[in-house]
């Protein structure tokens, strides 16, 4: 086996604190840790803790655009929640400020010389917030949790597909137990992973949710109100959840000062708000309730002079997902028709929604995987070329209208009523009243009818297929491109339109666990055959890949941003008075 570089601990700052058990006010744990990272315990399993020692520092106060949808690691799928989780859990690895993995709870790895085997050495200081010792068990519970049929999750596929983890996939299709999953504690600080196939993403992958460690005791204790509250989850990372509530609108963190890295962490705690008016976010800011917002549109034009205002990627594609499946057979025939399909794609002008509507650096779109995150053998960006479709995907409108006839003619059809689902936030909204505007100007006899959702409700009728079109986005988990290519897959949870390709199929398998899988090369020249069937056949429609307009209060240094997995991370941030 090869032998990495060993990763030495950061000491452990002593501290005493008071310890609320899951589900009950009134039970309680003390912990002691020392420098040496040892503890002892009394009492009941715990939840969150709240420090009695005195944190230095200030709180960092945050603007979400949406809600938390859930801080069950493995049953979250979207970014706020993902941001969130990270705050106070950390995984196997961590990204540093390049988005490159390093050690967290791992200490030091190896891997088999066929790379098919990874072994993780867990550090002995890391404790979970009821001063339970993190252990390699709670990795091996945390994805077993994520491949078991019976919960479900949305991300099982990144064990099973993306991470090759073995068996992975048979658990999840019910041909063999958890149990089987090829991830073993072989002791309490050694973790082994098994891979069908060599991944060489894997370890990017280790700071994924879907990956997270989760206690055994404690997620029992907690019956059915796992992450539901400050009691009901438990902190390894750099902050506790100490004020919080499902669809809460403000909620709290505080700095753990038992986290085996408590000396790197300068803010006393984080305080977000979720804000989804633009102006009433900016206006927060402006007065000082806010260490940072978002703006877009009109408001960019206000501050883009200002010291404080940037422009960061965040590797978002948004894009329409036409639903071929459809309840009402009508509408089923016309999005399973390719000439209407591309003639709604070609009727698009994304030039005109970044520029006019967003103004917050956001790239129009031209391609199924976005540009300026995932970075090939020879250091080329995928997706670079924002041309190499256009004969599928680019404004033409007069194109569009000679797809729309023709399309119409094949379905019988002379008008046709679609309903987009959008979500309720302001940017969502103000982009899909321009496609509306779009897509029936150019396209005669087009209805659009926006049904406007909370993001939580709208993600859920499109995994439901409960849809016609959804004005939707997704970010990427890793830096490769099959973070985008694997939606497509026939049956992917995240293949919301239901389009099903035989060869498309085919080749993703030839790159994952075929010839192609360990030749980085061959395999990245057949994901653009891949891309380009999904181009071809106008799976979706790309709009734009987003870019964060943000203001950051000169105050706040150290806040970390990445176009992949998690947008942003705190734990190095600081706040001057």
């Amino acid at each position: 086996m090869k032998k990495s570089k060993a990763f030495m601990a950061l000491l452990l700052a002593g501290a005493m604190a008071a310890l609320t058990a899951c589900g009950s006010s009134s039970s309680s744990t003390t912990s002691t840790s020392t420098a040496s990272g040892s503890s002892t315990e009394t009492g009941s399993d715990a939840g969150t803790t709240t420090a009695d020692a005195a944190v230095s520092g200030e709180d960092m106060n945050i603007m979400l655009e949406t809600p938390v949808e859930s801080l069950d690691p493995q049953q979250a799928t979207d970014g706020t929640s993902f941001e969130v989780i990270a705050d106070y859990t950390d995984g196997l690895m961590q990204m540093d400020a390049d988005g490159s993995p390093i050690p967290a709870i791992a200490e030091s790895y190896e891997v088999s010389d066929d790379g098919l085997t990874y072994t993780f050495h867990l550090r002995e200081d890391a404790t979970w917030s009821n001063g339970t010792p993190v252990t390699a068990s709670d990795f091996v519970f945390g994805w077993q949790r994520a491949v078991d049929p019976d919960v479900a999750s949305e991300y099982a596929y990144m064990l099973s597909d993306i991470g090759q983890v073995k068996n992975a996939a048979e658990i999840i299709a019910g041909e063999k137990d958890k149990s089987e999953l090829g991830v073993t504690a072989v002791d309490d600080h050694t973790l082994q992973v098994e891979l069908n196939v060599p991944v060489s993403y894997f370890l990017s992958l280790m700071y994924f949710p879907t990956f997270y460690p989760v206690n055994e005791d404690f997620y029992n204790s907690c019956a059915d109100t796992f992450g539901t509250s400050p009691e009901t989850t438990l902190s390894d990372g750099a902050f506790i959840l100490d004020d919080y509530q499902p669809a809460a609108t403000s909620f709290h963190l505080t700095k753990n000062p038992d986290y085996y890295d408590a000396d790197t962490v300068q803010l006393a705690g984080l305080n977000y708000q979720v804000i989804q008016d633009s102006q009433q976010a900016l206006m927060s800011y402006q007065s000082g309730d806010l260490d940072t917002t978002l703006v877009n549109g009109e408001q960019v034009d206000q501050v883009k002079d200002d010291p404080e205002f940037m422009t960061i990627g965040a590797g978002y594609l948004w894009y329409i997902s036409p639903n071929m499946n459809a309840s009402d057979p009508d509408v089923a025939a016309a999005l399973s028709n390719k000439n209407i399909r591309m003639a709604m794609t070609m009727a698009i002008d994304r030039d005109a929604i970044t520029n006019d509507v967003l103004r917050d650096g956001s790239l129009p779109t031209y391609t199924a995987v976005p540009p300026q995150f995932a970075t090939g053998p020879d250091g080329s960006d995928f997706s670079e070329d924002q041309e190499k479709f256009s004969d599928y995907c680019k404004y033409d409108a007069t194109a569009a209208a000679d797809y729309w006839k023709k399309g119409l003619e094949e379905i019988g059809k002379d008008s046709l009523t679609l309903d987009m689902v959008v979500d309720a936030d302001d940017a969502p909204q103000k982009v899909a009243a321009v496609l509306q505007e779009q897509l029936q100007t150019t396209l005669p006899g087009l209805t659009i009818n926006l049904t406007v959702e909370p993001k939580k409700q709208r993600v859920q009728d499109m995994q439901d297929g409960n849809f016609e079109l959804g004005l939707t986005r997704w970010g990427p988990d890793y830096a490769d491109p099959m973070t985008y290519l694997g939606m497509w897959v026939t049956g992917n949870s995240n293949n919301y339109g239901g389009w099903s390709n035989s060869d498309y199929d085919a080749i993703i398998d030839e790159c994952t666990t075929g010839d192609l899988a360990t030749d980085a090369q061959g395999r990245w020249d057949k994901l653009y055959d891949a891309e380009e069937l999904v181009m071809e056949d106008a799976v979706i429609f790309p709009l734009y890949t987003q870019a964060n307009a943000e203001m950051l209060s000169s105050k706040v240094t150290g806040v970390e941003y990445h176009p992949v997995a998690l947008n942003r991370v705190y734990k190095h941030a600081v706040k001057t008075e």
